[in-house]
């Protein structure tokens, strides 16, 4: 049994946030190398007509230890403005979303430099 779970990416902790139509899960689960990593999932009810049935969408994130701190940084910077109003320090510096096409590299570029 333990072999078989360490095979399966181990879960070692889920967390269930029910908003709405919606519902997130919080899991922590192992790499084969044995590095933690986090998946954020989120999950809604959806009916097909076409099946004639309901299923659930699902859209999931995997973040990785490495990137804990600059995601965790983000969010605290989102939440806060959007509680205050008040940018974060050095915000307009910053490239923004729509400064960028999906192949555009200059965001490689500028997101290898926050590791120097």
């Amino acid at each position: 049994m333990e072999n078989e779970k360490m095979n399966n990416h181990e879960e070692l902790f889920s967390k269930a946030v029910r908003a709405g139509k919606r519902t997130y899960f919080f899991d922590v689960k192992t790499t084969k190398g044995d590095e933690k990593y986090m998946t954020i999932t989120e999950s809604k009810r959806r009916f097909s007509n076409e099946q004639n049935r309901f299923f659930y969408e699902k859209h999931k994130l995997f973040l990785y230890k490495e990137d804990f701190e600059k995601f965790s940084n983000a969010l605290r910077d989102t939440l806060n403005f959007i509680e205050t109003g008040e940018y974060p320090e050095g915000y307009f510096d910053e490239p923004k979303h729509e400064d960028f096409e999906d192949d555009d590299k200059s965001l490689d570029a500028w997101f290898d430099g926050l590791d120097k």
